[in-house]
């Protein structure tokens, strides 16, 4: 059912900061930060090879990320997001074998314009997964 690994997220205290790190220190090539509201983040994408690296940044203050910082003030891996062809026939499949998906259950648009939906990182060995609809 899941493709390939579309990227893995990063939660960073300091979005700047970060974006230099993997700009000057790793020598990637790094996106322009992008407002997410309906998730409640700002974005930036680190392009690899083989996929994508995304930093998270709360972006007000009922942001998810902000939770996540205060127990991991510098920072941390979030989530993994796994490419899914029919986003809808995988959240079927998956509720069906117990599976919670976050939320309401319906996708929202995400950062790169394709339907998304998180499942609950209690079912997946305590990593919070995003699938993305390509």
């Amino acid at each position: 059912m899941i493709g390939r690994l579309n990227h893995v997220a990063i939660a960073v205290p300091d979005l700047d900061a970060a974006a230099d790190l993997y700009r000057n220190a790793l020598g990637a090539k790094v996106g322009d930060p992008q407002d997410e509201p309906d998730h409640g983040v700002t974005v930036i994408f680190i392009e690899l090879p083989n996929t994508k690296i995304e930093l998270l940044y709360p972006l007000g203050d009922d942001s998810p990320i902000n939770g996540f910082l205060e127990k991991n003030p510098s920072g941390g891996i979030h989530h993994v997001c796994y490419e899914v062809e029919d986003i809808i026939a995988a959240r079927d499949k998956l509720k069906a074998s117990g599976a919670r998906v976050l939320g309401n259950g319906e996708p929202k648009i995400g950062a790169h314009g394709k339907p998304v939906l998180f499942l609950h990182p209690k079912d997946f060995q305590g990593t919070l997964v995003e699938l993305e609809q390509v």
